[in-house]
């Protein structure tokens, strides 16, 4: 039976995924492996917290901010001593 990822990881990948271009909710919901319920509450997560930013259009597009760059690099060491 396959592990569960723990929050941090679908978090390093959201993150990872939003880093390189802007993206829509499609490609992070394809790239870290969630469904569209379960990837809303992690986007307004990271949004609130001023780690992603989102453009204010009808279907915004998704972006790490430098808060965002410093938070997966830490998260990324915490990865490595823990998995």
């Amino acid at each position: 039976m396959p592990k569960r990822r723990s929050k941090d990881q679908i978090i390093t990948q959201i993150l990872t995924t939003c880093q390189e271009e802007c993206v829509n909710k499609t490609k992070v919901v394809y790239q870290a492996n969630l469904n569209f319920r379960t990837v809303v509450p992690y986007l307004d997560l990271l949004i609130v917290n001023g780690l992603l930013e989102a453009s204010a259009c009808k279907f915004p597009l998704y972006r790490t901010t430098a808060k965002g760059e410093n938070a997966l690099e830490s998260l990324r060491v915490i990865e490595e001593i823990y998995f």
